[in-house]
């Protein structure tokens, strides 16, 4: 996997660690970093050796300030398009068929679009100092990579309205409150605390980690009734594969034997 100078990975094993790399633009994103992030996710989609994937942003000051307002205004003044792909603002905001997990580690400010990857994101883990916030009415826009629909989902209609309309930016401990972020940790406890919940999530079996979160996500607009009636009619192709795994006789062998299972993803 390639590394840029704006966007950089790194594998560990199963585990893809992406890091939006422009500290000195408080890891704003243009158009060529949104397109990084893009390809980083897609190789991530698309290895079957991969099974967590970690965003963060580099420095200890921002996760990401969201879209690179100095590229939006050039761009308005003539110069190059800025450019949001089609899956969305870094690559994760409009992926809807993306059924590995993934970690933010939001390690300061998480603003706009920045804010909207971590809430696409399905954990995130924040360190002290980090702030949340949607401020784009105050620059004449709006939260368009889903921050306007996924945050009253998330913390229901009055407090999202706080942010969305107000303009609150919020402190971690307060997104802790709401139950926008899983964990909070002193900043230098952070790639400890992030290396604990990949951890946890290595321990389950990543084909039934898939299953999972493609049926919660695809439930969430649907009735109880119905999801359960496609649960059970063969309507979740990841639930499918998980159920003609290797990795269930293994899990079963395992635990009988008392020992930790050896996953395979197959």
């Amino acid at each position: 996997m390639s590394n840029n100078d704006k966007v950089q990975c790194q594998i560990d094993g199963n585990v893809l660690y992406i890091t939006i790399n422009r500290p000195e633009r408080m890891n704003a994103i243009d158009t060529e970093t949104n397109h990084l992030l893009e390809d980083a996710l897609n190789q991530y989609a698309a290895d079957d050796s991969l099974w967590v994937a970690v965003i963060r942003g580099a420095g200890d000051k921002a996760f990401s300030a969201g879209g690179d307002i100095k590229a939006m205004n050039e761009a308005i003044a003539g110069g190059e398009e800025y450019r949001v792909p089609q899956t969305g603002y870094g690559g994760l905001t409009s992926r809807f068929d993306l059924d590995k997990p993934v970690i933010a580690a939001v390690n300061g400010l998480a603003m706009g679009g920045g804010f909207e990857i971590a809430l696409a994101a399905d954990l995130i883990i924040a360190a002290e100092h980090a702030t949340f916030g949607l401020p784009e009415p105050l620059i004449g826009v709006v939260a368009y990579a889903g921050g306007m629909h996924r945050l009253p989902r998330e913390i229901g209609m009055k407090r999202a309205m706080q942010m969305l309309i107000a303009c609150e930016t919020i402190d971690a401990n307060k997104a802790f409150d709401w139950g926008l972020v899983n964990e909070v940790v002193p900043a230098a406890d952070l790639d400890q605390a992030v290396a604990r919940w990949v951890k946890k999530l290595l321990k389950a079996a990543p084909l039934a980690v898939k299953a999972t979160k493609q049926c919660v996500q695809r439930s969430m607009s649907e009735d109880l009734e119905s999801v359960m009636n496609t649960q059970e009619s063969a309507g979740f192709p990841a639930l499918e594969q998980m159920r003609a795994s290797k990795d269930i006789l293994e899990g079963i062998t395992a635990f009988a034997e008392k020992r930790a299972p050896q996953w395979q993803a197959k």
